[in-house]
């Protein structure tokens, strides 16, 4: 009798399927077995944990880091001190990183969900065969709600000859064995950015080839110049304006044709590393099948409650599009999951979202910029302050960039801030929590700020709307 009872029990439990396995899906998870649900997660295509710990954020970032090593060993500013480095073992190093990525997707994902209630994890991949049904390995299974978190891919533009003579994506050139001597890389944004400095530091030479007039071209003119200045310091060639028209492969050389600023030029190089974007994973689920509808470049449309257009079903992470960070596929995860379960209608809220490009010096940001504020009818006040200013900066000899905040004139609250500075991540949520909760310049400038300290950076920048920080004294406001 009491198995009897306790089957109809497990029969009324609400069921959560979840199509794909990263985030947004284990935030998902999460919060669906908090609320008391039964979860399954379809998983195919990456590993459990997806893009971020996979082929993304982890092993970018160590990376990254590891180039970093390389090269302050070799270029630094300090008097009387000599050292020197090079990459020994560039398979040990890239060893290294896969036995991080191993180790951290086993530890925050698999582990994670190792123990929770009524969670299944099945390795397939999902079709939709119903708006409540799904099928995967010959298997049928209904549920409640379904969530769509299947993330994205590379997006490969159409290039004459560009499949034939073979290309890295972000997820190959991670995995490579031999060091490169020389890499092309096509784009000019954030994985472009991080990739090609990356290898560069590791002593590759890099040319990065951008369609656009500048790389990050979204951002503001005084931004991108200066980094464009120091990526060309490092020996890195910056090529804007392009239009691509071929690819060929000769003799092991991958050789680009383009038009630059109209003018026919050839580059060539071992690899090229294409980084033109991101395209979702929405192709052979059925989606279209049951009404799910798409945008122009197939991510799923969703409302600010992360529902498709078919009621029961929920989207979430990079399948939906920008923003596409780690941080906010787990936050949409876990409202979808909370709307789905709860039949709820909380609203996502990316008002203080701030963002990092891992680049060195690193690009930061949070709200709007001088142009966007102005595009919004906000009387804005702005405030640029050279790292020379930052007695962090000038202590440690390195004064590359600079911290912009913007301010509305009204309120004397900030709307934004744009950040190129060494580690300028780090000041990023000062930033963004004072534009969440309304803090003013003022409240800013009369905060303690510690001397010597990178953050301080943030309170000078303040002070410099109303006066001349180079004739103030340390610790002056």
């Amino acid at each position: 009798m009491s198995d009897c009872c306790s089957n109809k029990a497990e029969s009324k439990k609400f069921h959560l399927i979840i199509v794909g396995g990263g985030s947004a899906a284990f935030s998902a998870s999460i919060k669906a077995n908090e609320l008391g649900a039964k979860v399954t997660i379809i998983n195919d295509g990456l590993p459990i944990g997806g893009t971020c710990v996979n082929v993304g954020c982890v092993p970018s970032k160590t990376l990254i880091r590891a180039a970093e090593v390389q090269h302050r060993a070799l270029h630094h500013n300090f008097k009387g001190i000599t050292s020197d480095s090079k990459v020994t073992d560039f398979k040990a190093l890239f060893q290294q990183k896969k036995e991080l990525v191993e180790e951290l997707r086993q530890a925050k994902y698999l582990d994670v969900v190792a123990d929770l209630p009524d969670f299944q994890l099945i390795e397939g991949r999902a079709q939709f065969v119903a708006p409540d049904t799904i099928k995967v390995n010959g298997q049928t299974i209904k549920a409640d709600r379904i969530l769509i978190a299947t993330g994205a891919t590379s997006f490969i533009p159409s290039v004459p000859g560009l499949e034939e003579s073979g290309y890295l994506t972000n997820v190959s050139a991670f995995e490579l064995t031999e060091f490169p001597k020389s890499m092309i890389v096509l784009g000019g944004r954030y994985i472009a950015l991080e990739c090609a400095q990356l290898f560069a530091r590791l002593g590759t030479r890099v040319t990065i080839l951008q369609r656009s007039p500048r790389i990050l071209p979204t951002e503001s003119k005084d931004l991108t110049d200066e980094l464009t200045r120091y990526f060309k310091d490092e020996g890195i060639d910056v090529v804007t304006d392009v239009a691509l028209q071929e690819v060929s492969k000769k003799d092991g050389k991958v050789f680009v044709k383009a038009k630059v600023d109209g003018h026919d030029q050839t580059f060539e190089a071992e690899h090229v590393l294409v980084t033109t974007g991101r395209t979702p994973n929405t192709k052979n689920m059925g989606l279209e099948s049951i009404g799910i509808q798409l945008d122009e470049k197939g991510f799923i449309k969703v409302n600010d409650q992360l529902q498709t257009s078919v009621k029961n079903v929920y989207a979430a992470g990079d399948v939906i599009g920008e923003p596409m960070f780690v941080y906010t596929a787990a936050y949409e995860g876990a409202l979808a999951a909370e709307n789905a379960i709860n039949n709820a209608s909380r609203k996502r809220d990316y008002t203080a979202l701030p963002w990092v490009i891992f680049t060195d010096p690193q690009v930061a940001g949070v709200g709007l910029d001088e142009q966007q504020a102005l595009k919004q009818g906000i009387d804005v006040d702005i405030s640029k302050l050279p790292l020379s200013h930052v007695p962090r900066s000038i202590a440690a000899r390195d004064t590359r960039g600079f911290i912009k905040i913007i301010r509305d004139k009204k309120t004397d609250q900030l709307v934004g801030a744009r950040i190129l500075a060494p580690e300028g991540s780090e000041l990023l949520m000062e930033v963004s929590l004072a534009i969440r909760h309304g803090i003013t310049v003022k409240e800013i400038v009369s905060a303690f700020h510690p001397y010597l300290t990178l953050s301080e950076g943030i309170k000078l920048a303040a002070i410099t709307f109303g006066k001349d920080v180079s004739k103030l004294s340390c610790c002056a406001s």
